[in-house]
């Protein structure tokens, strides 16, 4: 299989060569992905022409596998007429998707012209929140009357099949558009032509509300093994569907922002973000890191005394503040990560701590005795052995309880677990830390 550079290499050639059948006939055989990475690596002076032998269905889908960037460039690119038709063609979700970061002057630029139906949806669709069920659904759906039979269900998604976003599913509504059932394609070609709708079909319809958090629908895709959901509004009035494929770019959009806090980089930043505005996405965080670090600063004064008695407790000081923030991290990826998948309730949340609590316990007991042997054999000192290695073992079991408790308290307080980061768990590990330890190494001080 050729790859994508080499179908560049080729499609260039054909181009300059005027192979435009060929061409034509090539693009016809290319996943849209495939389209939208061979444009942008094709040089900017020959993606006009590169454009123009795309039809109308193949733009349109390479146009919603590009960034938002990429999508201006080729509407700009294709003149207002031509960027009508595609707009009229494009899953709403998508289209709001890339108006979204535009002006309002824009926004309405680009939707004056387009058809008016077509309009009025997407501005449906923007009023509603950001990333909730409503914001993203679209309507390339297929939905029937309970009175039709499966012969004429068939036929009305022969009629749609082209513009429906998923066939998989016929949603089935009353006379005031309600959702009341649900009826699979394989029901369909397994059912006989005359039978009824309303005889073959599943009352009991998994749907998601137009104000659903997106992470909840993707719960309940993930939970179901769905293709597509159903979304009703308040008076439970069919609305939309949102499909997998969906569902899978959310998820990576809400495990990238997870990542960006957890490492307290801030939201919103990628390899385009220009440096004055990521610098200033970090900087809050980093400023209250750097608050919270000088505690640090003042228990070290404070146990000054201790410190200069013995001056080995200092070689250890790096080690017990950063396994600290370690095991801290550790136990807040874990925890992070089981929220997504998992509801919380008081019997989870209760293994969740045991569970952690014991981890800590056999981390710090394995790394404290290991600590212990290697403090006594450098110095001979028994008892520097057992402050670091008692030392060791508190703090360990601190970090972890801290790196569960925190996230799960910032859960139940309806706050993003994620803000509990990286950074902000190990700098407030750091400071318990080193209280910890020179709290003890005080306590054992006429035996150092």
């Amino acid at each position: 299989m050729k790859t994508n550079v080499q179908l560049s290499l080729e499609i260039l050639e054909m181009l300059s060569s005027k192979q435009f059948d060929a061409l034509r006939e090539l693009l016809q055989e290319l996943q849209p992905y495939d389209i939208s990475v061979i444009y942008t690596e094709i040089p900017e002076l020959i993606r006009p022409s590169f454009l123009s032998m795309l039809d109308a269905v193949q733009l349109t889908e390479m146009i919603q596998e590009l960034g938002k960037s990429d999508q201006y460039t080729v509407f700009r690119l294709l003149g207002p007429e031509k960027t009508a038709e595609i707009m009229d063609k494009m899953d709403n979700d998508d289209l709001v998707h890339f108006l979204d970061e535009l002006s309002e002057e824009e926004k309405n630029r680009f939707l004056s012209t387009m058809h008016i139906d077509e309009s009025s949806i997407v501005r449906v669709l923007m009023d509603y929140p950001a990333e909730t069920a409503g914001r993203i659904m679209n309507n390339r759906y297929v939905w029937i009357p309970q009175h039709y039979s499966v012969s004429e269900a068939v036929e009305k998604i022969r009629v749609f099949a082209e513009i429906s976003g998923s066939i998989s599913y016929l949603y089935v509504i009353d006379g005031d558009k309600k959702l009341i059932g649900v009826v699979s394609y394989r029901d369909l070609i397994l059912a006989n032509p005359g039978d009824k709708v309303s005889e073959i079909m599943f009352t009991r319809v998994i749907y998601a509300n137009v104000s659903m958090d997106q992470e909840e629908v993707a719960q309940i895709i993930r939970n179901y093994d769905f293709l597509a959901v159903p979304v009703v509004d308040h008076n439970h009035v069919l609305r939309g569907i949102i499909t997998v494929d969906d569902i899978i770019d959310i998820v990576i959009q809400e495990a990238d922002e997870d990542i960006q806090k957890l490492s307290g980089g801030g939201k919103d930043i990628d390899f385009d973000t220009t440096p004055i505005v990521a610098a200033s996405r970090r900087l809050p965080w980093l400023v209250l890191l750097l608050l919270i670090g000088l505690v640090s600063g003042t228990i070290i004064s404070r146990f000054e005394e201790t410190l200069d008695r013995i001056v080995a407790l200092a070689f250890f000081m790096p080690m017990i503040a950063g396994m600290t923030g370690n095991t801290g991290t550790q136990s807040l990826a874990v925890v992070v990560r089981g929220l997504i998948s998992r509801n919380l309730d008081a019997p989870t949340v209760i293994r969740l701590l045991r569970r952690e609590l014991l981890v800590g316990l056999i981390i710090g007991a394995v790394c404290g005795l290991l600590v212990t042997l290697i403090a006594y054999l450098w110095q001979g000192n028994v008892y520097l052995g057992l402050v670091v290695g008692l030392s060791l073992i508190v703090t360990l079991v601190i970090g972890t309880m801290a790196g569960t408790v925190i996230p799960l308290i910032l859960y139940r307080l309806k706050v993003d677990p994620a803000i509990a980061s990286g950074p902000l768990i190990t700098t407030l590990n750091d400071v318990l830390s080193l209280f910890i330890y020179f709290g003890i190494a005080t306590m054992f001080i006429s035996y150092l």
